[in-house]
């Protein structure tokens, strides 16, 4: 998100909104201020808050959040016919003085991608519940600390997940984070000190690496790069990088997550939480 948020905001700066076409009314969170507002109004920085990007126009704010099956698209002319909605995967598009375009699509039966036109991101209920960012300076370990002792016996992995404790890893991301720490995902989340260490150490260098490697990237060629670097995620069946052994995976009812049993849980296979007691 980071990454697209860059990309997007060296496309965009500085241009004129033409007009926003709702496809997918569904998406649209808000009425007021409508999204004709919108218009004429020029585009300053686009920024991230934790998984939602943050079009600051003008005034007033279009902020998307996209969901596991949503994307944005950069077209450099937008089609001359207005999208109608329809089977398409199109929920939106953001047409812009030049006739060039974002489309704003969604695959996949699940439509969960979400738009708010509001005055100010804390009106975005998503947004006023974030916890802390980890790429901000105010991510200490102290605070990682407190977050982890707060959780107490929670399972690490939903920790890591749950945007209100900490803003921005997401599924995949904890999968590399765990694995570059050596914990199972199902480690109780209060550790000793030296461990909480480890696993701050493992956020950073995990999150400041994603990005890294994105810099630079178009929008287009963000989710290619962002599968080929994965390490164990999405990686069921592979061989780990680090030892060797084979990637596994916990199947849950809407998700999954992967992990090496040599490098984080001892050797042991994790049994489905459903079915089985967890081991840490």
């Amino acid at each position: 998100m980071q990454a697209l948020a860059t990309d997007l905001g060296s496309r965009l700066a500085g241009r004129a909104v033409a007009r926003l076409d709702v496809v997918a009314f569904a998406a649209l969170k808000t009425f007021d201020p409508p999204p004709s507002a919108l218009q004429g109004l020029f585009v300053g920085d686009v920024d991230r808050h934790g998984k939602f990007i943050d079009i600051e126009v003008d005034e007033l704010h279009l902020v998307v959040h996209l969901a596991r099956g949503g994307w944005i698209r950069w077209r450099e002319t937008a089609p001359a016919v207005p999208p109608r909605p329809g089977k398409s995967p199109l929920a939106a598009r953001l047409l812009l003085d030049d006739e060039s375009a974002l489309d704003f699509t969604e695959a996949g039966t699940q439509k969960r991608l979400a738009m708010y036109v509001v005055r100010e991101v804390a009106q975005v209920p998503g947004i006023a519940r974030l916890g802390p960012d980890p790429l901000r300076d105010d991510f200490t370990v102290d605070v990682l600390a407190g977050i982890l002792t707060r959780a107490g016996r929670s399972q690490l992995k939903g920790v890591l997940r749950d945007q209100s404790v900490i803003a921005g890893i997401g599924n995949a991301y904890s999968d590399e984070i765990l694995h570059a720490a050596k914990m199972s995902p199902f480690k109780p989340a209060a550790m000793p000190t030296d461990d909480v260490e480890v696993l701050y150490n493992a956020i950073g260098a995990t999150l400041r690496a994603a990005i890294e490697r994105s810099d630079g990237l178009a929008a287009s060629e963000l989710k290619k790069e962002k599968k080929s670097a994965m390490r164990v995620h999405g990686r069921a069946g592979e061989s780990c990088p680090v030892c060797g052994d084979t990637v596994r995976e916990v199947s849950f009812a809407d998700s999954s997550l992967q992990y090496c049993p040599t490098c984080q849980t001892g050797g042991k296979a994790l049994a489905d939480r459903r079915l089985s007691r967890l081991l840490r």
